[in-house]
């Protein structure tokens, strides 16, 4: 069976590798680590498509070492345990170089038994995952490797393997190819950064193609079909549902509606109505809170509707929701000020409440002192009157500062005009 055209031509040297030039490029630390031929353990990170799999390959090549190669899909405690057998024989006289794909599948236990032997030097690991190896690579094994990020690549860089395969695929089929205008631009750039992904669109375009007048003519229609919503990096389980998640809670809180926008539709697009939802609600609270409160109840009633339509007609709360709060004035006063009550609390700092404030609704309660002096604050002026209400330990706390927005600013002056009452009052 031939191999996909990605794995036939995969680059054999670090220079020929399409991207990551903060990796591979001169003066980089990868590189110059490679190039010295002294390797130590690594973790490779990033999407799928970017080169982690080609540069380990490349970098097995030039060690020297016994290579073994093992896939955290598939691979046992046993598979792990055969090759720690074998060292020390004459075939791992030099060192044994363990590539180890998808990390992330392996669970403790796997990771474990590699421990004592990566420590030691017997065993150099190269890794590599598509999840973030700090929440799924076991700390012991971090803490003995170093972890490089490989990123999406960008397009115009992606063109150069999509012009090389097209190239390679006319040599393989001995007919000419004719592209229409536009056709690479439109794969490398459809590709989400994902070089192999445009390589096997190259691959699907050609073969697909039928050939008239003794060429094969390939078009942007083609191109479309089989890169259809191939840009998209989505799994709700995983890193790029975060990232984006975090995106756009920071480009709303930020006031950068078209980023909010953008953010928005890369879930909208992937089918992922809950997520803007749950966040937008956070958002109300959190970011525009006592600044404008009104903002809370009109992107409920959004949230609803959108869960209630559902897409596509979902994108049009939603994206109502999203603009309100990125133009919204902002206030985290409210977080700021929970945030500082609970950490008094887990700290112990909370104290006996005031007898006036305990329950006093049932008998026997004054003869435990509850409820005897408390002052109900609605017949007085200002609808207050000035009684302690924190227990003694912590009376002068201050958890809420109100922030300089229009609506905060409002409620100090408002506090201070009823303050200003009793001390005329008191003057009296």
């Amino acid at each position: 069976m031939t191999a996909p055209l990605a794995d036939r031509i995969r680059p054999d040297s670090l220079d020929d590798v399409v991207g990551q030039a903060h990796l591979l490029g001169p003066g980089a630390v990868l590189r110059r680590m490679v190039d010295s031929g002294h390797i130590t353990n690594m973790i490779f990170y990033g999407p799928s498509g970017v080169g982690k799999t080609t540069v380990a390959r490349i970098i097995a090549q030039k060690t020297g070492k016994t290579l073994h190669k093992l896939n955290g899909t598939s691979a046992s405690v046993a598979d792990i345990k055969e090759i720690i057998n074998g060292l020390g024989t004459f075939e791992a006289m030099g060192g044994v170089l363990l590539y180890l794909d998808e990390i992330q599948y392996l669970n403790k236990k796997q990771q474990q038994s590699l421990l004592e032997f990566i420590e030691n030097g017997q065993i150099t690991l190269i890794a590599s995952t598509t999840e973030n190896p700090y929440f799924y690579v076991y700390n012991a094994i971090l803490s003995r490797s170093t972890v490089f990020e490989f990123k999406p690549v960008d397009a115009a860089d992606i063109e150069a393997a999509v012009r090389r395969a097209f190239a390679i695929l006319e040599q393989e089929q001995q007919t000419p190819l004719e592209l229409e205008d536009g056709v690479v631009e439109a794969i490398a750039l459809g590709c989400g950064g994902d070089v192999r992904k445009s390589i096997n669109a190259v691959e699907m375009c050609v073969l697909s193609a039928p050939v008239q007048d003794g060429r094969r003519r390939i078009g942007m229609d083609a191109v479309q079909q089989v890169s259809q919503r191939s840009a998209m990096r989505y799994d709700r389980d995983g890193d790029a549902h975060y990232d984006i998640l975090s995106a756009f809670h920071k480009s709303v809180r930020g006031s950068d509606e078209n980023a909010a926008l953008h953010y928005l539709a890369r879930l909208l697009v992937a089918g992922d109505i809950l997520s803007p939802c749950r966040r937008l609600l956070c958002i109300a609270c959190e970011d525009i809170g006592l600044a404008w409160p009104q903002a809370i109840p009109i992107v409920k009633a959004c949230v609803d509707s959108a869960l209630q339509l559902g897409l596509p007609e979902a994108r049009l709360p939603l994206a109502d929701a999203t603009i309100l709060l990125c133009t919204a004035p902002k206030s985290n006063a409210g977080v700021l000020a929970i945030d500082a009550a609970m950490a008094d609390v887990k700290q112990g700092k909370t104290g006996d409440i005031p007898a006036y404030l305990k329950d006093s609704h049932y008998s026997g309660a004054k003869k435990l002192g509850r409820g005897l002096s408390y002052q109900y604050p609605h017949p007085y002026p200002g609808h207050y009157y000035p009684q302690q209400y924190l227990p003694d330990e912590i009376k002068d706390r201050v958890y809420y500062q109100f922030q300089d927005n229009k609506t905060e600013q409002a409620a100090a002056a408002y506090r201070k005009q009823i303050l200003g009452l009793w001390e005329e009052k008191e003057k009296k």
